[in-house]
Parts: C-alpha cells; sequence; structure tokens
C-alpha cells in the first residue's frame, strides 16, 4: 500500500470528477465570512507537473484534464474547476495540475486552515517541502489520515469540509474509510465529508456506494461517471464515484448540468455513462 504515487494519474478522469464536486464545496464553505477548517486524509505530494517522468509514463492527464483544457462553453462547475486549474498555468500552457492541497489552497481565505495528512514516507517528504513556504493556515502532518482525523472533529470554527480519498490499492481502504466515517459523524455530524472511490472490478468497489449510503443519517448526493465499459480482462480504473454526506443545496444542480458534459467529453469508447443521486431527509 506504500507503493501508490498519485503522480502516475494526477490530471486523469477520476481526478477531474472529484476536484469538480471539490471545488463547489469549497466554493460553498468560503461565501460565508466564518472560517472553516479544510481536512484532506491522503494529501499526495500537493501539486504536479504533467512533463514529469511519473505523468509521461501513461500520459493519463491526456484523457482528462487534457480534454477540458481548450474546451469552449462548458458548464458552470467544469469552468469555476478549470479556473483553478488556469490559477497555476498562468502563461496558458498546461504545464502543472494542482492536487486537491493545492486547490483547497488556492481557495481558502486568511481566516481558514487546512490539515494535510500524507503516510507514504516520499510523498509525505515532497508535500511538506511543496507547503514549507506557505502561511500557517497549513499543517502537513506525516501521518496516517484516517486516524489523524479524529483529532480534528470538531473543529473549532464549527464549520469543516473532509475529503477522504485513498488510493484503494490496498482493499483494506474500503473498509477503512467506512469505519472512519462512522466515528468521523458520531463526533461532527454537521460536518461536510467527500468521499472519492474507484470503480474497478473488485466486488468492495462495487458495493461502496451503497454502503456510504446506509452510514447517511442526513442529506447525501452521490456522483460517478463512467469512461468506459469494464475492461474484460478486469483490471483498470473505468470510472469513479463521489459521495458527499450533508452537501450544499445547489450542488445538485451543479452536477446535473456538468455530468453530461464531463460524460461526452472524457468517454473513451462510446459507452461513457453518468449518474446522479440526491436524497433530503
Amino acid at each position: 500500500m506504500f507503493s501508490y504515487r498519485h503522480g502516475f494519474h494526477a490530471g486523469n478522469h477520476a481526478d477531474v470528477l472529484k476536484h469538480v464536486v471539490l471545488v463547489q464545496l469549497l466554493a460553498h464553505m468560503a461565501a460565508k465570512e466564518k472560517a472553516f477548517s479544510f481536512v484532506d486524509t491522503h494529501a499526495g505530494a500537493g501539486s504536479y507537473s504533467l512533463g514529469s517522468d511519473f505523468a509521461q509514463k501513461r500520459h493519463e492527464f491526456e484523457n482528462g484534464i487534457g480534454r477540458l483544457w481548450k474546451a469552449d462553453k462548458l458548464p458552470a462547475a467544469l469552468g469555476a474547476y478549470l479556473a483553478q486549474v488556469r490559477a497555476l498555468n498562468r502563461d496558458g500552457r498546461l504545464h502543472f495540475y494542482p492536487g486537491s492541497p493545492q486547490i483547497a489552497l488556492q481557495m481558502a481565505r486568511p481566516q481558514d486552515r487546512l490539515h494535510l495528512f500524507e503516510l507514504h514516507s516520499t510523498e509525505s517528504e515532497v508535500l511538506q517541502a511543496y507547503f514549507a513556504s506557505s502561511d500557517r493556515r497549513v499543517s502537513v502532518r506525516a501521518a496516517d489520515g484516517f486516524g489523524g482525523l479524529r483529532a480534528l472533529l470538531p473543529p473549532p470554527p464549527r464549520r469543516g469540509l473532509v475529503l477522504m480519498d485513498p488510493s484503494y490499492e490496498d482493499k483494506e481502504d474500503y473498509a477503512k474509510v467506512l469505519d472512519t466515517l462512522r466515528d468521523a459523524l458520531r463526533r461532527f455530524p454537521t460536518g461536510i465529508y467527500a468521499v472519492w472511490y474507484p470503480l474497478v472490478q473488485r466486488k468492495e468497489s462495487h458495493r461502496m456506494a451503497a454502503e456510504l449510503e446506509n452510514l447517511a443519517r442526513g442529506d447525501w448526493l452521490h456522483a460517478s461517471l463512467r469512461v468506459c465499459t469494464p475492461p474484460e480482462d478486469g483490471l483498470g480504473l473505468y470510472g469513479s464515484g463521489v459521495f458527499v454526506f450533508n452537501p450544499p443545496w445547489k450542488l445538485e444542480a451543479a452536477l446535473h448540468a456538468a455530468l453530461p458534459a464531463l460524460a461526452q467529453l472524457l468517454g473513451q469508447d462510446g459507452h461513457a455513462s453518468y449518474s446522479l443521486k440526491f436524497s433530503q431527509t
């Protein structure tokens, strides 16, 4: 589980879906003057060079952010997401892809706080160095985000957004996500929690949305995107999903407009599809 390096996958279709949702959630949090805390349990390296050996080995970004980079007349949610990517590429050329920590930093205000966890030794060193010159808003911990989240809940301003997106290379991550969320929702039931998960040929992945839905005691939203049919050999990522506990009420409308465009832009074999479910209590 410590071999995963997100640089191979930065900016792919799964990142696009995850970060489209994240930008909407951060914008919601920043709409009120009161401070908020952002917690990223698996922060990665912070930002990624698309010219690196990692990114160039698989070119996954070409079928993700690369397809949106020069697209015209995008729905508002995709335009807002693309603006955050452009903020890191001010010369108009796609050199870098912002990870969740960088997007959160760009959208945070002076009163907000970022808590970033990364257990992978190399990735955590890169993350520490990346934010070494940042202001006191950012706290980076070389630690397990599953366990570290507990100490931060509830956050002092009682406004918080948690992103949980492990690699799931270790199948135990599925159970850890559920256990961690169960505890977090007891400690801070009004927080917003966004959980990303992969669509792969694994039973834990197929059950994930239903398991998350069973945990929900309030409003929830589930968005998923399939960019191709499941591979016949059973290997490979063919889509992903994001499940949000306590979503802002505008999120459904934003994704209702964005997901069809994503399916069209990111589809790889003519069988791309999406789903969007929203439940209010």
